[in-house]
């Protein structure tokens, strides 16, 4: 049986990193994309063994993007699923921070999930899977993380216009919206959130997260291996919340 190829983006670590392990462990080819490039080869050391790609760019550079889909097509020709993981988080002041560092999370997660599926879709002659990582932000506020709030939900909505658009073409378009799950991206200043005084309290201790811990990569990972499989052949346009019942409670 021909194995099964995906592009991961954000590979190189957090969610990106274990969903490419994960996709590999289950017998598919997976091409690993990540702004940090250096990081990608130790990424690929802990991968089972595959026709894996490294190609490494930014996805909010068309030439990166251009080049990321010339290699896939040199080398694979077609792809199965796009799993974009990419993401990026800083604080910015909604009124008074400088528009560029505002529209930064915007560049990266919208005209880069943009980029990245319209490189896909083309490989996907036959059908496919496309499943980004929007947030529970999407749908909640905190103070100074408007532009990443706006980038994810407008992912969401992205899914669903694409969902709709996409059908005819076999391809079934999805997101999965996370909690708080223990990744890089939640050290700030070498303080990893999930261990400060504040989400101990207000989230372990306290009652507004009913399984009383952040979560793990792979278990966003497994959510995007059963999307992209078989038993998700009758889902799409859907957002998957994978946040611990945070989102349920008061």
């Amino acid at each position: 049986m021909e194995r099964k190829r995906a592009l991961i983006s954000g590979a190189a670590s957090g969610i990106g990193r274990a969903t490419a392990l994960r996709f590999a462990r289950e017998g598919w080819d997976v091409c690993l994309t990540d702004r940090n490039g250096a990081a990608l080869p130790a990424v690929l050391e802990s991968m089972e063994r595959g026709a894996h790609l490294i190609c490494p760019g930014d996805y909010a550079c068309p030439e990166d993007v251009a080049a990321l889909g010339e290699q896939i097509a040199k080398r694979w020709g077609k792809l199965d699923a796009l799993v974009n993981c990419a993401g990026i988080f800083m604080s910015a002041d909604a009124i008074d921070s400088p528009l560029e560092l505002w529209r930064r999370p915007m560049d990266v997660m919208i005209d880069g999930a943009v980029r990245l599926t319209r490189l896909c879709v083309p490989m996907m002659p036959g059908g496919g899977r496309i499943i980004h990582i929007a947030s529970i932000h999407s749908e909640r506020a905190e103070r100074y993380s408007s532009a990443y709030a706006m980038a994810k939900a407008a992912i969401g909505q992205y899914c669903r216009s694409l969902a709709v658009e996409l059908a005819d073409r076999g391809i079934l378009v999805n997101a999965i919206s996370p909690g708080f799950i223990d990744t890089p991206m939640g050290i700030e200043d070498g303080v990893n959130v999930v261990d400060t005084p504040w989400f101990q309290d207000n989230y372990v201790a306290g009652h507004h997260l009913p399984l009383r811990r952040a979560g793990r990569p792979e278990e966003v990972a497994g959510v995007a291996l059963f999307l992209a499989g078989p038993d998700a052949s009758y889902i799409t346009g859907q957002s998957i919340v994978v946040d611990g019942g945070l989102t349920v409670t008061f």
